[in-house]
């Protein structure tokens, strides 16, 4: 009986997995507002009902479409990075792959944090406000880790960790656009070159 119960389980939750990828799907092309229970219900194949009783209402797929974008982006970008000694490597990692992943995800699919942000920018509510938060989250996280860079040395001490972490910002979501609006294919390529400047003019001096 239990193990019954058990391949019942893992079959609701592939279910569930399929259900937020066709969502995650409809909101990279369409935006987080085309998210419907009929939409993705239609393209996984199972009744609007079967949806709702695997994910809840409309706003809580979409929560989840944001909640696994995050998880993604994080397990590409953060997570690997987090090998590496705490300081310039870290940060540099993280760069790096965040560029890395753009030119091969975001560039092809759309990148949901920042579509969303544009797409949520005048608009009140919780949808928002999670899309909100996810994003404060990442930021405050790369702000650590420049102000770890700072705090080793790698980084000139009067750097601006928050100054440095929107030009960061600034310049994947130009690389973004560029990439995916202007189709130009050597993006990340210019993305690299602007990162390797940009950490030259923060980068503390040589002692010795």
């Amino acid at each position: 009986m239990d193990s019954l119960h058990e391949a019942k389980t893992q079959k609701s939750e592939m279910t569930r997995t399929a259900i937020v990828g066709a969502a995650m799907d409809l909101a990279a092309a369409e935006g987080l507002e085309a998210i419907s229970l009929q939409a993705v219900a239609d393209r996984v194949g199972l009744s609007k009902s079967g949806v709702f009783s695997r994910v809840g209402s409309r706003e809580a797929l979409q929560k989840a479409v944001i909640d696994e974008f995050g998880r993604r982006f994080l397990a590409d970008v953060f997570v690997p990075a987090m090998q590496q000694p705490k300081g310039l490597p870290r940060l540099d990692t993280i760069v790096q792959r965040w560029i890395a992943r753009t030119r091969d995800v975001e560039a092809r699919q759309g990148c949901i944090y920042t579509a969303g942000a544009f797409e949520l920018d005048d608009k009140e509510g919780e949808l928002r406000d999670t899309l909100y938060a996810a994003i404060v989250a990442w930021r405050a996280a790369l702000r650590r880790t420049v102000q770890q860079a700072i705090d080793a040395g790698h980084l000139r001490a009067e750097t601006d960790a928050e100054q440095l972490v929107g030009e960061i910002y600034s310049l994947a979501m130009g690389m973004l656009h560029d990439a995916r609006f202007l189709r130009d294919n050597r993006a990340a390529e210019r993305a690299g070159r602007t990162w390797a400047r940009l950490l030259q003019s923060y980068r503390a001096p040589h002692k010795g």
